[in-house]
């Protein structure tokens, strides 16, 4: 018995060797075939895309859209390359003639009127597009076109809106709560420049509610405060900054001067700035430091204040204040080639010395709380530094 089950098994491993290469050939067969049947135009266009060649990418897959019209998503691509290119209205019509057509598949209308939004809203109809993506809110392209919705709204500086729909995107992996604080402070700036203390004081309760680190409210709620002379209240607000993010104490340390002075506490406004320069070295404090030092102590302690910071954290601003406060000792001879050295720091400064985005790099000579590149909130260094 033992011997006749060993050999059907010698028979049966012949068998199914066969059937395995009859499989990888008949596998290897359709395989070729499905190649044979996607157009050389087409491999044309991914060639051009992998070269980063969108011209010849857009006439090669062109091509093959008009022999093979029932693939949907070729259509899709082109005109994502169309407005890639700047081509928008080649975009919006390629689009709208897919809506047009009978033979689009429903679930595949949204996806198109996606796009259609997109080629609107680059070619500066942001109208049209905010239309088309509201009327996908509640469809499969719901979140995406909320995406959109509040980039337009950002865009367009219209903060309500901006964080009603910040509002309905949360979810785990993103909350947008430090986005909508700082949509509360635009609107808080806003009414702070309208004198309305009570609104802008509201926005900012909004925005430290929805992040307590968020260093702009504490910024606009100390100069609420002192526009309302509550000068100690001024003062707390300005100096919790230093909890949240003491980066940001150099965009602070003249307005807690100015509430010192204004309590006629000069000396200690002097001797907090002091601290904050001893504590963090590299807050751009050297400028403020020298004036209100020369203004309230002297040149001789002015110079004293310059030669620390200089040596606490070297850098071309602090060399020309240290230039600057020491050419009265000079010889005429000597005041003249400080003189030149001087301007030639400054002007090497101002080029040289910007603000950077920390997530995207962009530089910048201005602030700014919202990066004009990559349109991240909160990333510009509040200190500038120099290029190398």
């Amino acid at each position: 018995m033992a011997l006749e089950l060993d050999l059907w098994w010698l028979l049966l491993f012949p068998a199914f060797f066969a059937l395995g290469w009859l499989a990888a050939r008949v596998d290897m067969r359709s395989v070729l075939k499905q190649a044979k049947e996607v157009p050389a135009g087409f491999f044309r266009g991914l060639d051009a895309l992998v070269e980063e060649d969108s011209g010849a990418a857009v006439k090669a897959l062109a091509e093959v859209a008009r022999q093979q019209p029932a693939v949907q998503e070729l259509p899709l691509t082109l005109g994502k390359l169309y407005r890639k290119r700047g081509e928008n209205d080649r975009a919006i019509r390629l689009h709208q003639r897919m809506l047009e057509s009978t033979d689009l598949p429903s679930e595949q209308r949204d996806a198109v009127r996606f796009e259609l939004a997109q080629d609107f809203r680059k070619a500066g109809l942001v109208d049209r597009a905010e239309e088309i993506l509201l009327k996908l809110l509640s469809g499969n392209m719901g979140r995406s076109a909320r995406r959109q919705l509040l980039d337009i709204y950002q865009q367009d500086r219209d903060w309500e809106k901006a964080i009603a729909t910040a509002k309905e995107l949360r979810s785990d992996a993103h909350s947008y709560q430090h986005e909508v604080a700082q949509y509360h402070c635009e609107l808080a700036q806003g009414e702070l420049y309208k004198s309305n203390y009570p609104e802008a004081r509201r926005h900012v309760t909004e925005a430290l509610a929805a992040n307590r680190k968020c260093v702009r409210a504490s910024l606009i709620l100390g100069d609420i405060e002192f526009a309302e002379g509550r000068l100690e209240e001024a003062i707390a607000a300005w100096q919790g900054i230093e909890k949240q993010n003491f980066e940001y104490l150099s965009m602070a340390a003249e307005r807690l001067f100015d509430a010192y002075e204004k309590l006629g506490k000069p000396s200690e406004g002097i001797a907090l700035l002091r601290g904050y320069q001893k504590t963090f070295p590299q807050l751009e404090l050297t400028d403020l430091l020298y004036q209100k030092v020369a203004t309230y102590e002297g040149e001789a302690r002015a110079l004293e204040a310059a030669r620390e910071a200089v040596h606490a954290r070297p850098s071309l601003n602090g060399v020309y204040r240290l230039i600057e406060s020491q050419m009265d000792g000079l010889t005429p001879e000597g005041r003249a080639d400080a003189e030149v050295i001087r301007t030639l720091v400054s002007k090497h400064a101002q080029r040289l010395t910007v603000h950077r985005c920390k997530c995207c790099n962009f530089r910048s000579r201005a602030f700014f709380w919202h990066c004009p590149a990559c349109g991240e909130w909160e990333s510009f260094t509040p200190n500038r530094s120099e290029i190398h």
